[in-house]
């Protein structure tokens, strides 16, 4: 069950922001601090997930006077303790927007203003998702061990990887602005995080911000926020990321995508670290990093008119070159470990590893959507298993069928014909395997008499493909 919790005294706020999720979305609400202070959600503490919260910057104060820094602190460790995972995004009056950055800088996502416009929270919300699947993409590059041994090498069998990592290392204590080039799907978010994580500028703000998600008519308020009265419905005071991100890191995903004049904006925070908000006379320091990523060929758009040269050359000054999945297939296996092992943490089940004939289909496959179709269809076959091992079944057809032809070719590009009805009878062997074990509920004897076959010929084939007994008697239990 999706859940979202609105923790505000505004009645109006809670409606705002349950228009903005999809109706499958639980809602919970408190109406006061004393009250959020003591909801402890499900009882149930694999349903007492909360994928955000929208709270009050009031309910964030634990003092009496004047808004402290070590209040959000506590508060929001408070809360992390008991949800776990939680994407905290702060509502505020406008005259509190200093206090709602002060949480942001602490940890919160962001921030919003009352009164609550639905379309902004869903432009936040899909800024959060797109950062969360950027994160979840390559779990296993957060190696502490970089930081502590400069000659640790991240968890990777790819010469390409090797050499990215490399680079990561040397440009991540500079301040030298980075471009990420690479296909979709590839990392690039969460390589920008990792170049934050091992900087100078670790303990201020990391801010993503996917360019291409926003509308043309409000990127350029999104990046440097606008006074009141600059346009028609700027009500209020915004700041922008980059002044949210102040001393810290600001990425930005699909560069490519941003107008004409958010460009010259950004060239000038590139020349002069200026920027102004958007209706503002007053130029304000712009003390932040930038990382930028396309999978666009930059000087491509600039010959179409799309994109000027001089800004590809202020983002170039450092470039890195993702490879994308097909390119680096060693590290298949440990990106789908870490995959299941995530899976496992989050959902309780005990899967212990993936079949080998899947394997050798992730090996043929070309992913065309790199890493996240990886994670995805893992996630799936995750969801539908009920054994210990994902098994083949689980998986989308065209994918197993790739391997059958192309994981044992020949030197001619084909299999034997031998090759083809060994690998086809065995894909059909297994699966008649595991569904006569269900309908016995793992009972070896009378499943071997109903195939026609000896239990020992029987325990022989589920040795050959690493099925047991257990698995099937599980599953019946967890079908009653």
């Amino acid at each position: 069950m999706n859940r979202l919790l609105v923790a505000s005294d505004n009645d109006q706020a809670w409606q705002n922001v349950r228009a903005a999720f999809p109706a499958n979305w639980s809602v919970d609400t408190v109406s006061c601090a004393d009250t959020f202070w003591t909801f402890n959600g499900h009882s149930d503490p694999r349903r007492n997930r909360i994928g955000f919260m929208f709270i009050d910057v009031n309910f964030l104060c634990t003092s009496q006077g004047s808004p402290r820094y070590r209040d959000f602190e506590q508060s929001l460790k408070r809360i992390w303790e008991r949800f776990p995972g939680t994407e905290i995004v702060v509502m505020c009056p406008q005259e509190e927007v200093r206090l709602a950055v002060m949480a942001v800088k602490l940890g919160a996502i962001d921030y919003i203003a009352y009164p609550i416009d639905p379309e902004e929270v869903r432009l936040i919300v899909d800024s959060i998702e797109e950062q969360r699947r950027h994160q979840s993409e390559l779990d296993h590059l957060r190696d502490d061990s970089w930081q502590g041994d400069g000659n640790a090498t991240l968890r990777t069998n790819s010469p390409l990887m090797r050499r990215v990592f490399e680079e990561l290392r040397l440009v991540a204590p500079t301040r030298s602005t980075v471009l990420l080039h690479g296909e979709t799907g590839t990392g690039k978010g969460v390589l920008a995080r990792l170049i934050h994580t091992h900087s100078s500028r670790r303990e201020n703000p990391f801010i993503s911000v996917h360019c291409g998600a926003i509308p043309d008519a409000l990127i350029e308020s999104e990046l440097f926020g606008h006074e009141r009265g600059a346009f028609t419905g700027a009500d209020r005071l915004k700041l922008g990321k980059f002044e949210i991100a102040r001393g810290g890191t600001i990425f930005l995903d699909e560069v490519g995508t941003i107008s004409q004049s958010v460009q010259i904006k950004l060239l000038q925070v590139l020349h002069e670290h200026t920027f102004s908000r958007v209706g503002g006379e007053h130029t304000i320091d712009a003390d932040v990093r930038i990382i930028a990523a396309t999978n666009d060929d930059l000087l491509d758009l600039n010959r179409q008119g799309r994109f000027r040269k001089d800004l590809y050359y202020r983002l170039n000054v450092f470039p890195i070159a993702v490879p994308p999945l097909r390119e680096r297939r060693e590290d298949i296996p440990i990106l789908a470990e870490t995959f299941v092992r995530r899976l496992n943490q989050l959902y309780g089940k005990k899967i212990h590893g993936i079949d080998r004939q899947v394997m050798e289909a992730f090996q043929a496959y070309t992913w065309p959507g790199n890493i996240r179709e990886l994670e995805n269809v893992i996630e799936r076959a995750y969801i539908l298993e009920t054994s210990n091992v994902l098994a083949p079944e689980r998986f989308p057809t065209e994918l197993l069928a790739f391997p059958s032809v192309v994981a044992s070719q020949k030197a001619n590009g084909f299999p034997s014909l031998s090759e083809a009805r060994r690998k086809s009878v065995q894909m059909v062997e297994r699966q008649y395997l595991r569904e006569i074990l269900a309908a016995h509920q793992g009972r070896i004897g009378s499943a071997a008499q109903a195939a026609g076959i000896t239990t020992r010929q029987l325990y022989n084939l589920m040795t050959k493909y690493n099925l047991q007994k257990k698995d099937f008697k599980q599953s019946a239990q967890n079908a009653k």
